[in-house]
């Protein structure tokens, strides 16, 4: 029996979805750019992910919690539109906008799961707090579920 030589197949393998969570912060709008550039390069789907924030205590006074992150959504969706239209021509990539709804890890977990991410791009936390209970980024590392690549 002669063994057959391993076929390398070009273009074939690497990631089909991108996940990228932005959130309006620059180095979420700096995950997004990187992002973009690897749903390029590799042919994927980049799924654009913004996880609106559920704010209980300020629903309970009064404050319009969804209008305020809906319209948080809009501006984000706009700005991305408005980004592919300046390099339409330079290159294009395959995008999608989603929102979740939740906290920042949970919500990224959950889009991850749904639409079967074959990587995940977050920006690095600029807050602080995030130093003594852990930013999203580490927690997506942890989970170890899918590559997760952080962007300063």
């Amino acid at each position: 029996m002669t063994e057959q030589p391993t076929k390398f197949e070009r273009g074939t393998d690497g990631p089909k979805v991108i996940v990228v969570g932005v959130d309006g912060s620059q180095s979420s709008f700096r995950a997004a750019a990187y992002a973009a550039g690897l749903a390029r390069r590799q042919n994927a789907l980049l799924a654009i992910v913004y996880v609106q924030p559920v704010m209980a205590s300020g629903a309970v006074l009064g404050a319009p919690v969804a209008e305020t992150t809906g319209a948080i959504a809009e501006g984000l969706i706009e700005e991305i539109r408005s980004a592919t239209e300046r390099t339409r021509g330079a290159w294009s990539v395959r995008w999608e906008f989603h929102t979740f709804h939740g906290d920042p890890y949970n919500g990224l977990v959950t889009a991850a799961d749904e639409l079967k991410a074959d990587a995940v791009v977050v920006g690095a936390s600029e807050s602080a707090g995030h130093r003594i209970i852990g930013s999203v980024a580490v927690r997506l590392v942890k989970a170890g579920r899918w590559p997760v690549t952080v962007v300063p």
